[in-house]
């Protein structure tokens, strides 16, 4: 596979030599600027006072201007990297220059006039790609490692990156072409003098290749979850405390609370890490009667939120407001709620009376305040578990499919060697037209990790990416 992505960088103009800022521009104390390809070297080498004699060395020197008079631009750290012992697999250079908006904007910009193209979105992993030092699924998982905004996003883009997902893909791939083998074994060697392929093994190794491929399909809600996070609606009528517990379990203000009743009018997002599962808590506007437009699209929001949760926390201040919530949430949805009695340091709630009121729900009632934080570790424990009892208790080390390209993939192989199966079984087609769809269930998998089709799948992939990556 590398030797073929290999030839298919050489055909799409990799010659360039690019530059790109890797470090996102503004006040800092550090920027850091990535060049790659052949001229790497030579155009650094052309603006510093000093190069690294050796690969892996790094060196403090001045960056001039060639085009200014030899106007001194900074003095940056630069370290160099040869091909084929760098990240993209070609020559590299990396200049750590001084942050902010300036230094690193007029080094960059000496580098593009003495002949670098600043380099296009995922432009370096891309590279890497195709010069065979990732397959696809590993340059995604370092996308996603990016993007991570919880530990188990972080945990699972890191075991991607490793390979796990790509050695899976591998395994299901080769079993595939086992069965295959099977059926071209017996159209072109039947007098053998092991015999014909008996069909009850061909069989057994279709079925066990459909196992492994649900298996792997199975995981692709809780790859979802683990990226997005879970769907956690803050639901109840307005002035109930929603975005004070909201803002209380993030631990920082970002809804408005206010005594004015509908001060929300539209749903805040925010992804909270929890520890086992990345949790996405949705503020909501209350859910009323109202002769405000715009206060009206607002609680249609709320609706939508509501019937895409995976968990709603039922929210009010009395046991009758809960009571009451709990019954509107429930005409919308039939996702797993939680009640929450807020505002506690105003007015307690007896436990008998709120296990009552959780026996006569069917639903777990939770005692918390947003002023004291009294209860709000025993609520994000209640909806870490009820999450986990929804998705089912999977090991986020193990390969997860996490996006949907993956899941597609996958179920469109899956899907193939379910139509082969079906023919086989009937005996409806020639052995030989039968297992056309053993090849597409092979193709398949091997465009997604990037054997086939390479090209349309990078442009998907990469057109994600940040500038410096």
């Amino acid at each position: 596979m590398s030797r073929a992505l290999g030839a298919l960088g050489a055909l799409e103009g990799s010659q360039d030599t690019i530059v790109a800022q890797a470090t996102p521009p503004g006040r800092g104390a550090i920027s850091l600027l990535r060049i790659s390809g052949p001229r790497a070297h030579a155009l650094v080498r052309a603006l510093t006072e000093r190069f690294p004699s050796e690969p892996r060395q790094a060196l403090l020197t001045s960056v001039r201007d060639s085009s200014g008079g030899g106007l001194v631009l900074d003095h940056a750290v630069v370290t160099r990297y040869d091909a084929p012992h760098s990240f993209t697999g070609e020559d590299m250079v990396e200049m750590s220059t001084h942050g902010g908006l300036v230094v690193p904007v007029t080094v960059l910009a000496a580098l593009v006039a003495a002949g670098a193209r600043e380099a296009l979105p995922g432009e370096f992993t891309r590279r890497a790609v195709l010069n065979g030092k990732f397959d696809i699924l590993q340059a995604e998982a370092i996308g996603d490692l990016v993007a991570a905004s919880s530990r188990a996003a972080q945990r699972v883009a890191l075991q991607q990156m490793d390979g796990g997902l790509s050695r899976r893909i591998l395994e299901l791939r080769q079993m595939v072409l086992g069965v295959e083998a099977l059926i071209a074994y017996d159209i072109d060697f039947p007098e053998e003098d092991d015999g014909p392929i008996s069909r009850e093994r061909v069989t057994a190794a279709i079925h066990e290749v459909e196992r492994a491929l649900d298996q792997l399909l199975s995981t692709s809600g809780a790859g979802e979850l683990v990226r997005e996070g879970a769907l956690v609606v803050l639901a109840g009528a307005p002035n109930v405390g929603k975005s004070s517990l909201f803002n209380a379990l993030l631990g920082r203000s970002r809804a408005i609370v206010t005594e004015i009743p509908g001060t929300t009018r539209d749903a805040i997002e925010a992804v909270l890490d929890a520890g086992e599962w990345p949790l996405r808590l949705v503020d909501t506007a209350g859910i009323r009667d109202s002769h405000d437009p715009v206060e009206r699209m607002g609680i249609e929001v709320s609706r939508e939120y509501l019937r895409r949760a995976a968990i709603v926390l039922v929210c009010a201040e009395t046991p009758h407001g809960v009571r009451d919530a709990a019954r509107v949430v429930a005409s919308e949805t039939s996702v797993p709620a939680i009640g929450v009695l807020t505002k506690t340091d105003r007015a307690s709630v007896g436990e008998a009376e709120r296990a009552s009121l959780a026996a006569s729900l069917g639903i777990p009632v939770m005692p918390v305040s947003a002023t004291t934080g009294q209860g709000l570790g025993a609520l994000l424990e209640t909806i870490v578990s009820a999450v986990s009892s929804a998705s089912g208790n999977l090991d986020l080390d193990a390969p997860l499919l996490t996006q949907v390209r993956h899941r597609r993939a996958v179920e469109a192989s899956a899907n193939e060697v379910r139509a082969f199966r079906a023919a086989w079984t009937d005996e409806g087609l020639p052995a030989t037209v039968a297992a056309v769809h053993l090849r597409a269930a092979v193709s398949a998998l091997e465009e997604l990790i990037g054997s086939v089709d390479v090209e349309q799948v990078l442009d998907v992939v990469f057109s994600k990416f940040c500038v410096g990556k």
